[in-house]
């Protein structure tokens, strides 16, 4: 199938704001059928529902800027969502990404890179906010905002001019059934608890104050609610903890250090989410509908890897560990937190073919395995007899997953630098046949300027060169398409996904239908994997929670979450106290 196949490519584009269940209150549409040029416009008024006017689902095609939005409204007008769409904020963002663009990526950083004109970015602004203003509105307000969406549909065509030849229209297209399914995902949201999210949000001054009180008993490492730097430096020296330095010579204190740290020295766990939760935190961020689901755009395409990329203070997933616990399914309903196995590890073994990486990944210890393969412990070597060597491998793991040199690795686990350097050259003398291949796609990109996924995500090489990036692109990228090929499959199969988390997925359903649900999300995985790598499929594990039991990373944050519900009850008994 090509461009030249459909009978109808239509433009739209909807103005809306927002309703108590973060959905959009539509406004209204235009849209464009660019081949027989005719134009739709239409004003939504909620007191008369209104018909799906676009009749050639199988022959049309339809395109929009940031489609997710789109798509959004149709689901909130119960419209069967296009056959074949293809959304230009994704094919933009494929065209230039790694390229700096002056005017950004939105729909008028876009016009701009191709030299076409249209509204100032103010008067974009505006109509944007009488759209989300709501109420009555007089005839003027109606006629600008419907011509202001116009103006847009008008853009987003003159922009397909432009754009359509530099796109892959099959893989566009699958591009396109994601947003779909993306939009499918947003519509429904994660379920929250939330009586006790406003509980939280009402107490959460006074919680902060006796949540420093109670974790820094162990420091003592804050003056009121300032964390000291110089204190904690010197509760690292009195508890013997080494601990990663800047190039200064100052203590590391970015979160990613604390983070990794408190994998090394679990006790600082509270600390590090204390000092998470004081510095970005913000519970009214969060936006939680009156039928208790919480819903954010998830920013498809957003990173340079191809990944979704939303708001870490709306998403409940880029927040603070602990408050992952509001997540509770409803009654009745189970989740499942359904994730890929070591997924980078696998993804470089098989797009590399290192037959020992891949031995080591389906192993039922891939660490434990690397050693073995290294000549580190015996064949009959187990998690429970050689727990520091697995410890040592894994890390080396991890480090080379994330482009740490040999100075970083020594001191996130205390190893003299010597050894961190033997660690990595026996993960490079094991893995000889990855290392030859991820150096060969540096060079590549290097002198070509350009690097590519198996569902063509490209990267452009521009300005500033970070080589760690560029190693790390084909793990990340081909990653963030295996997600894609499963979220596509699973929302086609009826699999109620309520949010897609980097390598995995939490999925509800009925409860009597949970393991079901699970099992073939698990199934879908695994052949979206092999989709991708061809050679493997990678594995998964699951994790069920069923009503009324609450989503907990325990292991992370359920120790924080459960110094918070313990201050939470004390207050909510002296507020009954007082009354």
């Amino acid at each position: 199938m090509t461009f030249d196949d459909f009978r109808e490519i239509w433009v739209l584009d909807f103005e809306f704001g927002e309703d108590k269940d973060h959905l959009p209150s539509l406004r209204c549409l235009v849209a464009k059928e660019i081949l027989k040029q005719r134009v739709l416009r239409i004003w939504f008024d909620d007191s008369k529902p209104i018909k799906n006017p676009f009749l050639r689902p199988k022959d049309s095609l339809f395109l929009a800027y940031y489609a997710s939005a789109e798509m959004g409204c149709f689901l909130k007008l119960k419209w069967d969502l296009p056959l074949y769409l293809i959304d230009l904020y994704a094919e933009f963002r494929n065209f230039t990404n790694g390229l700096h663009l002056p005017l950004g990526r939105g729909l008028l950083g876009a016009l701009g890179y191709f030299g076409v004109s249209h509204i100032e970015s103010s008067e974009k602004e505006e109509m944007r906010t009488l759209a989300l203003r709501g109420g009555d509105y007089n005839f003027e307000e109606r006629q600008s905002l419907i011509n202001y969406c116009e103006s847009d549909v008008l853009a987003t065509e003159a922009l397909w001019g432009k754009l359509k030849h530099h796109v892959d229209f099959s893989r566009a297209i699958i591009r396109g059934y994601y947003i779909k399914a993306l939009s499918e995902v947003e519509h429904r949201g994660v379920p929250f608890d939330k009586p006790l999210y406003l509980n939280l949000k009402n107490n959460w001054n006074e919680i902060q104050g006796r949540l420093i009180e109670k974790i820094d008993a162990n420091f003592k490492v804050f003056e009121g609610r300032v964390f000291k730097k110089d204190r904690f430096e010197e509760y690292l020296k009195k508890n013997l903890m080494s601990w990663p330095r800047l190039e200064s010579g100052v203590l590391d204190l970015k979160d990613e250090t604390f983070r990794q740290m408190a994998k090394k020295y679990p006790v600082i766990s509270p600390l590090r989410e204390l000092r998470d939760s004081l510095s970005k935190m913000r519970l009214n961020d969060f936006q939680v509908g009156s039928d208790s689901k919480s819903r954010v755009l998830l920013s498809p395409f957003s990173s340079k890897t191809g990944r979704n990329q939303p708001s870490n203070s709306r998403f409940v997933f880029g927040s603070s560990v602990w408050l992952r616990s509001l997540i509770k399914p409803q009654k009745g309903r189970g989740l499942a937190y359904v994730d890929w196995s070591q997924q980078e590890f696998g993804i470089a073994g098989a797009l590399s073919k290192d037959e020992k990486m891949i031995e080591s990944y389906q192993s039922s210890d891939p660490y434990l395995s690397f050693a073995k393969h290294a000549g580190q412990v015996p064949e009959t070597a187990t998690k429970e007899s050689h727990p520091k060597e697995r410890s040592l491998f894994k890390a080396t793991v991890l480090a080379v997953q994330y482009g740490m040199g040999a100075k970083s690795l020594a001191e996130s686990i205390s190893v003299p630098l010597e050894e961190a350097k033997h660690l990595l050259s026996l993960h490079r003398r094991t893995f000889s046949k990855f290392w030859r291949w991820s150096e060969g796609c540096v060079d590549y990109i290097l002198t070509n300027k350009r690097i590519w996924t198996t569902f063509g995500w490209q990267l452009k090489l521009s300005g500033e060169i970070n080589t760690r990036s560029l190693a790390n692109f084909p793990m990340q990228a081909n990653g963030a398409e295996m997600m894609r090929i499963a979220m596509i499959q699973m929302v086609k199969e009826g699999i109620e996904v309520c949010a897609p988390v980097h390598d995995a997925f939490l999925i509800e359903a009925p409860l009597e239908k949970l393991e079901k649900s699970v099992h073939k999300a698990q199934e879908i995985m695994a052949e979206a994997s092999r989709t991708v790598l061809k050679v493997m499929k990678l594995k998964t594990d699951a994790e069920l929670i069923s009503y009324p039991d609450r989503f907990i990373d325990q292991e992370r944050g359920g120790v924080f979450f459960d110094s918070v519900m313990e201050i939470l009850q004390e207050i909510q008994k002296a507020q009954s106290l007082s009354k």
